[in-house]
C-alpha cells in the first residue's frame, strides 16, 4: 500500500535524491523547502511519515514538530540533523519525534527507518480497532461438535485454507458465510483467517447492521481531518487497518445500497480513499462476509446489488443450524456448563437427568447462542451444583409448540386474553397459518416492537426473529 511523505528539507540537490528514491522504493513523496510551506503541505496532503530538517532557514525544526504534533499526533515524523546538533535531535524525540537520520543521510538506512515507522504506526492503528488475539484461541478447535454436518463444515474450511497456502499470487478469493442467527458464522470467519497464512495478519470485523450509512462509510474507508464537521483527526478505516490480513464484514445484507457501490468498487479495483481525502490507496486485504437473510431474494428485490453479491460469493460456506447436528447439543451443553462454571466460581455443577432430557428435546430454533444463554442462566439461578430443567428457561408449552413450528400460547401483558389459537377465532388452514397469525397478532398489539411481541408469545426474541423470517412476515 503506498504511502505519503513529506519531506521539508531546503537542500534541494539533497531534497531531490531522496524524493527520487523514496518514489522508486513505491513512497509517495512530496517536497516542501521552508517550513511554512510544509505546514501549508501538511495541511492540504493526506500523509503517514514526514521527514524533517530540524536547521530551516525561516523556523527553527523543533517548532515545526510542534506544529505537526499538534495537528495531527498520529503522523510519523523522523528528523534530519547534522553531526553538530545530536542533542537538538534528542530534543525532537522528546518532543514527539518516532526518531532521526544524521548528515550526510545514507539513503538505504533512512528506508529502513521509514519502513520501521510506517509499520510501527500500521500497527498502532490496527490495535485501536481490534484486540489481538492467538490462532490457537480462534482456529479449527473453536468449532465443536462431531456430527456430520460439523465435521463436513470443518472439511470444507480446511481445503479452502489449503488453497490459500498454495495461491501463488493475487489475494484469496472472497468468501461468503451463510446460516441461521446464532449458529456461529463469526467462528467459521475466525478459522478461515487464523487456520490460513494471514493468521498473523490483522483479523477485523464489522457488524453491518449497528452502523447508519454515514458511520459505516466512515469505519469502513477512514477519514481525513476536517471531512465533516467531527472529524477532529484524520482516522484510518478498517480497510486500511486490514492490510495484509482479513476484513469480516457480518450482516452483509443490511448494508445500504450508496455503501454497497463503494464495497464493489474496493472488491474490483483494491483501492481505498478516505473521506475527504484526494489520495487513492492500493490494499491487501482477503474479504469475508456472512448473513442470514436470503441475498437471493434481496437482489431480485433490488435491495442488493447482483454483482456485489456475485463478487462475495466466489467461495460459499452453509452453517448447518444445531437442530440438524445430532449429538452435538449434549457435548455443546457441557462445554457451556464448564466454561460458566468456571467463570462465576462454581466448580463442580452438572446436569440434573431431567434437565439433559429437555435440552435434547428443544429445537433450539436461536441455535448454539440460545444454547450458550440458556446455560448461563442455569448456572446463574441455580442454587446448587446440580442444573434442574427449571434453570434452563424453557417453558414446556413454548418446546412444544417450538417443535411443532409454532409459539406457545400465553396471555396478553395488555388485555390478559390469551395469545393462543382460541383468541384468533377459527383459523383454517395448516399450522403453519396458525403461526403466522399468532406472529402477526403479537407484532399488532406490541405495534411492530419485536422484542415486546417475544415476550407476549413467551419466546426469545431470536426465536421470534427467526419464525418471521421463516414465514416471510414484514
Amino acid at each position: 500500500m503506498a504511502r505519503g511523505i513529506l519531506l521539508i528539507e531546503d537542500e534541494e540537490v539533497l531534497a531531490k535524491n531522496i524524493k527520487r528514491y523514496l518514489e522508486r522504493h513505491g513512497y509517495d513523496t512530496i517536497v516542501a523547502g521552508t517550513a511554512a510551506e510544509g505546514i501549508r503541505l501538511f495541511d492540504q496532503s493526506d500523509l503517514d511519515l514526514v521527514l524533517l530538517d530540524l536547521n530551516l532557514p525561516d523556523l527553527h525544526g523543533l517548532k515545526v514538530l510542534e506544529e505537526i504534533r499538534r495537528r495531527n499526533p498520529r503522523v510519523a515524523v523522523v528528523c534530519v540533523t547534522g553531526h553538530g546538533s545530536v542533542q537538538t535531535a534528542v530534543d525532537a524525540m522528546k518532543g514527539g519525534a518516532y526518531d532521526y537520520v544524521t548528515k550526510p543521510v545514507a539513503l538505504s538506512e533512512l528506508k529502513i527507518l521509514i519502513d520501521k515507522a510506517l509499520g510501527q504506526e500500521r500497527l498502532e492503528s490496527a490495535l485501536s480497532y481490534y484486540n489481538s488475539r492467538t490462532s490457537a484461541g480462534d482456529g479449527l478447535n473453536t468449532l465443536l461438535g462431531d456430527s456430520p454436518p460439523l465435521v463436513r463444515l470443518r472439511e470444507s474450511i480446511r481445503a479452502i485454507v489449503e488453497a490459500e497456502r498454495n495461491l501463488i499470487e493475487g489475494v484469496p478469493p472472497a468468501v461468503l458465510i451463510r446460516g441461521e442467527t446464532g449458529t456461529g458464522k463469526e467462528l467459521v470467519a475466525r478459522a478461515l483467517h487464523f487456520e490460513g497464512p494471514r493468521h498473523a495478519a490483522p483479523f477485523i470485523e464489522l457488524n453491518c447492521a449497528v452502523l447508519p450509512m454515514q458511520l459505516l462509510e466512515a469505519e469502513l474507508f477512514g477519514y481525513e481531518r476536517g471531512a465533516f464537521t467531527d472529524a477532529k483527526e484524520r482516522k484510518i478505516g478498517l480497510v486500511e487497518a486490514a492490510h495484509g490480513g482479513t476484513l469480516f464484514l457480518d450482516e452483509i445484507g443490511d448494508m445500504e445500497l450508496p455503501v454497497q457501490l463503494k464495497l464493489l468498487k474496493l472488491l474490483e479495483d483494491r483501492i481505498v480513499r478516505r473521506v475527504g481525502g484526494v489520495r487513492d490507496r492500493t490494499v491487501d486485504v482477503r474479504f469475508i462476509s456472512a448473513t442470514n437473510r436470503p441475498l437471493e431474494e434481496l437482489v431480485r428485490a433490488g435491495k442488493f446489488r447482483s454483482d456485489l453479491y456475485y463478487r462475495l460469493r466466489v467461495v460459499t460456506i452453509d452453517v448447518p443450524p444445531l437442530r440438524t447436528r445430532d449429538g452435538d447439543v449434549e457435548m455443546l451443553a457441557e462445554h457451556f456448563l464448564a466454561l460458566h462454571a468456571r467463570r462465576y466460581g462454581r466448580a463442580g455443577m452438572r446436569f440434573s437427568e431431567r434437565a439433559i432430557n429437555r435440552i435434547r428435546k428443544h429445537s433450539w430454533p436461536g441455535n448454539v447462542r440460545e444454547l450458550r444463554n440458556a446455560v448461563e442462566q442455569a448456572v446463574l439461578s441455580s442454587r446448587g451444583d446440580i442444573i434442574e430443567e427449571e434453570n434452563l428457561g424453557i417453558s414446556p408449552a413454548a418446546e412444544m409448540f417450538a417443535d411443532l413450528g409454532a409459539p406457545a400460547p400465553v396471555l396478553s401483558e395488555r388485555t390478559g386474553v390469551a395469545l393462543g389459537s382460541e383468541s384468533l377465532g377459527p383459523v383454517a388452514g395448516t399450522l403453519q397459518d396458525a403461526e403466522r397469525a399468532l406472529i402477526g397478532r403479537a407484532l399488532a398489539q406490541s405495534h411492530g416492537n419485536v422484542t415486546r411481541a417475544a415476550k407476549l408469545l413467551g419466546i426469545s426474541r431470536d426465536t421470534l426473529r427467526y419464525r418471521i423470517e421463516k414465514h416471510k412476515i414484514g
